[in-house]
């Protein structure tokens, strides 16, 4: 029986927990009510799940139960947020900010709107990850109508100031988006303190199952307006139909809960692992760390590697260790990072990057195994390439 790597890709994906899939089970079998169906206890079960659900979701975040509307996934409620608002407000306003270093589920449909007539900012960032909130503040123009910026990248992890970006929305009167589909249950989020008007979540990177997120929508100070993008039964307030998933829901609900309730050890326990993989690793002489050293969530560890080929040494890691060299999202494209070009750095050293992303069922044992591994990979890369 062959022996299955060490995974080390909790940015991409993570295991589902199981306490997670005994919540759900009852769902896909015992209580399989379509919550719509008013008129019978199956809908009411099924109903009743949902709500117990959303009311989860809400506290997360700090906004109200009725804000948190259902989508497949982040993705879906990056395209409902971006284009739901530009639709909306589209007498108001033709211009969008946003980042070079979003996910492409931002920056795709901020393209497709530029296709439209919109025009959009892609603000560079600093050489660490973060924004530059003077060019932020300097690309605000009066036909500005949204502002998209993620809370955690997903390839460097950097953590965005949420509540200075907010408060630079709110002075100017535009919209605050947020992709938090990395940061929910990892790190603290709420909507109040950092004028968010619009968040983006999913569940499958938070040990909850795929297929299922949720974009939160401010109903008042302001009230904000998107037009939906899926059109049919008119469920979730009309802004997206389609029968709720109630197993994948009470799933993506019991994922936060358990991030949330865990989430001061876990993030210390994660962010020790990560200072154990990097110290090991920061001995080696031409390895560059990438992003915020600590601004970043607790559990990624992302690097760029000198004198090797990029596609080389993740395949030599392979048998020992499964991880990715950028955004899974993405994995099939052939060009660089984008994030770590905007990052400045060189395509020879973006290509050689490694994203580790250290999760809940990751031990202390395993880190130091990766990180043998690793260095004796890179270093045997190395003397081949000095060979030939």
């Amino acid at each position: 029986m062959s022996v299955r790597p060490i995974y080390l890709d909790c940015q991409a994906t993570t295991p589902m927990d199981k306490r997670v899939l005994d919540a759900m089970l009852p769902y896909f079998t015992e209580h399989f009510g379509n919550p719509a169906s008013i008129t019978h206890v199956y809908g009411w079960e099924a109903e009743a799940a949902v709500k117990r659900s959303r009311e989860i979701l809400a506290a997360a975040i700090n906004c109200a139960p009725e804000e948190i509307i259902f989508t497949s996934g982040a993705t879906e409620a990056n395209n409902l947020a971006i284009k739901g608002v530009a639709e909306a407000y589209f007498s108001k306003g033709q211009h969008i900010i946003t980042l070079q270093t979003e996910h492409n589920a931002v920056l795709d449909p901020c393209h497709y709107l530029e296709n439209l007539g919109f025009e959009v900012t892609f603000l560079p960032v600093r050489e660490d990850g973060l924004i530059d909130l003077e060019a932020l503040e300097k690309a605000i123009r009066p036909d500005t109508i949204l502002v998209s910026i993620m809370a955690a990248n997903n390839e460097i992890g950097v953590l965005q100031p949420l509540a200075k970006i907010g408060e630079i929305c709110r002075q100017h009167e535009i919209l605050f988006h947020s992709d938090a589909a990395q940061a929910i249950g990892k790190i603290p989020l709420d909507v109040q303190q950092t004028n968010i008007d619009l968040m983006s979540l999913t569940a499958h990177k938070i040990y909850g199952p795929k297929g299922i997120g949720a974009l939160y929508v401010r109903r008042r100070n302001p009230r904000v307006k998107i037009a939906a993008q899926i059109h049919g039964g008119g469920h979730e307030r009309g802004m997206r139909s389609g029968t709720l998933y109630t197993p994948q829901i009470v799933g993506f609900a019991k994922a936060v809960e358990l991030g949330l309730a865990e989430l001061a050890s876990e993030s210390q326990r994660l962010q020790q692992l990560r200072e154990q993989l990097w110290q090991q690793l920061s001995q080696v002489e031409g390895i560059h760390l990438n992003g915020h050293p600590t601004q970043r969530l607790p559990g990624n560890l992302n690097i760029s590697v000198e004198g090797v080929d990029g596609s080389a040494l993740l395949i030599a890691l392979q048998p020992v260790v499964a991880l990715s060299s950028g955004s899974a999202c993405s994995s099939t494209s052939t060009a660089p990072s984008h994030v770590l070009t905007a990052l400045g750095r060189s395509e020879s050293l973006a290509y050689a990057s490694l994203r580790f992303g250290i999760g809940r069922f990751t031990t202390t044992q395993e880190i130091d195994i990766v990180a043998q591994h690793a260095i004796a990979t890179i270093q045997s890369l190395r003397k081949a390439t000095a060979r030939v």
